[in-house]
């Protein structure tokens, strides 16, 4: 006797036939899904219409109907269904995916922290790239910008992206495990001390970037220079495309995607970093890619400025503490208030309700400040009598110079 939705819905465990091959497969756990047993090539094959839940009996027989149809024109659903598993995603949603799968035996924060750390660091990076071909060298890469700057942090991203990797080889997305064990020896030893990152006394800072300036310019050189000169983070640099210039208006508008805290940040240009600027862009490839790159496409790694410290002999020392080298410089030889300073490093206030009131972004006071550092990194002298009159001669200079 076939089924009516009254038996569906009270149907007890076991196997309830609807008729041509269709039943209802109730399991002892109340998990109901509808099934079609059907010959094929001699084989007796059941094939898989979905639960219960989702799929109503009109829609099972209407499924069934469509699914004999395909048999009888020589198709074979279940070949088609491996060989649709077998095409298989990109990283990024295959990473959504197996958060989508995990999250349910985690918190809702939890959850959010995981997926937010790929959208932050990782997807940028390799979220485009089909699943089965990611290896341990994409890994490296995907990491290395963040390695020595913040630490535990791409220790979690490295267990993560092997937990991923996992869920796509069962998925049948990648055909063999992917092994991590050898991304470490691709990455620069961690040093185990936590802390701030290791900084250049803000005082010596000015001859490296002489030294810099002075040396052939590569696309390194030119990136580092432009990290020091703005005070950002590296990857805020390495990932800066064109369109985000307004070279007129000398401003530099970063999206909250790319940021740390989540939120725009508009960085009011140096003179120096202006004309830095300028001259790539007579040598740009195209108007809306990437300002530093080698191939025009691919962004430099971080370990590409890193790198040019290591080979002055410069040891200890990272990109991201320049930052903090600035923020010495500005509290000890400026009058600026602190907030600026930490305005201009687009540090979030941690305090809700300071921050709630504070909705200025200091920005005409920020492009003050940006001059003046910019001076003091070409040995302008820079008290706090001479600050503006300094940076206006010097911009007037720099401008000329472009």
């Amino acid at each position: 006797m076939a089924l009516t939705i009254l038996k569906v819905k009270h149907a007890k465990p076991g196997r309830h036939v609807d008729g041509r091959g269709l039943c209802l497969v109730v399991k002892p756990s109340g998990a109901r899904t509808w099934v079609l047993r059907m010959q094929h090539n001699g084989r007796r094959r059941d094939y898989g219409l979905g639960s219960a839940l989702d799929v109503s009996l009109a829609d099972a027989r209407e499924a069934a109907a469509t699914l004999r149809r395909r048999v009888r024109e020589g198709h074979d659903p279940i070949a088609e269904r491996r060989e649709a598993r077998r095409i298989a995603p990109n990283f990024e949603a295959a990473t959504r995916a197996c958060g989508d799968t995990l999250r349910e035996g985690w918190k809702e924060k939890h959850f959010e922290k995981w997926i937010s750390s790929f959208e932050r660091h990782i997807f940028p990076r390799i979220g485009s790239k089909p699943v089965d071909r990611i290896d341990s060298a994409c890994v490296v890469e995907a990491l290395s910008s963040i390695w020595l700057e913040i630490p535990e942090t791409a220790r979690r991203l490295l267990q993560r992206i092997g937990v991923v990797l996992d869920f796509a080889h069962i998925k049948g997305w990648v055909p063999e495990e992917v092994s991590l064990r050898s991304v470490r020896k691709g990455l620069p030893r961690q040093n185990d001390k936590r802390g701030h990152m290791a900084a250049m006394p803000y005082a010596d800072v000015p001859a490296l970037m002489q030294k810099l300036a002075a040396a052939q310019p590569t696309t390194g050189r030119d990136a580092l220079r432009f990290t020091i000169y703005n005070a950002v983070r590296s990857n805020e640099t390495r990932l800066a495309v064109w369109t985000e210039f307004d070279l007129d208006n000398a401003i530099w508008t970063i999206p909250g995607e790319r940021m740390k805290a989540r939120e725009t940040h508009v960085v009011p240009l140096s003179p120096p970093a202006l004309a830095l600027l300028r001259r790539l862009r007579r040598e740009r490839v195209n108007d809306t890619g990437l300002v530093f790159t080698n191939n025009g496409a691919k962004p430099i790694s971080d370990m590409t400025m890193t790198k040019l410290l290591r080979d002055d002999g410069i040891e200890g020392v990272t990109v991201h503490g320049f930052r903090s080298a600035f923020t010495d410089w500005s509290s000890e030889q400026t009058n600026f208030p602190k907030e600026v300073a930490d305005k201009a490093l687009a540090h979030k206030l941690p305090n809700k309700v300071e921050a709630a009131y504070r909705r200025t972004d200091f920005f005409e006071k920020r492009r003050e400040l940006m001059a003046a550092w910019a001076a003091f990194l070409h040995r302008i002298p820079d008290n706090s009598e001479k600050r503006a009159r300094d940076a206006v001669d010097f911009a007037s200079a720099t401008r000329a110079a472009a």
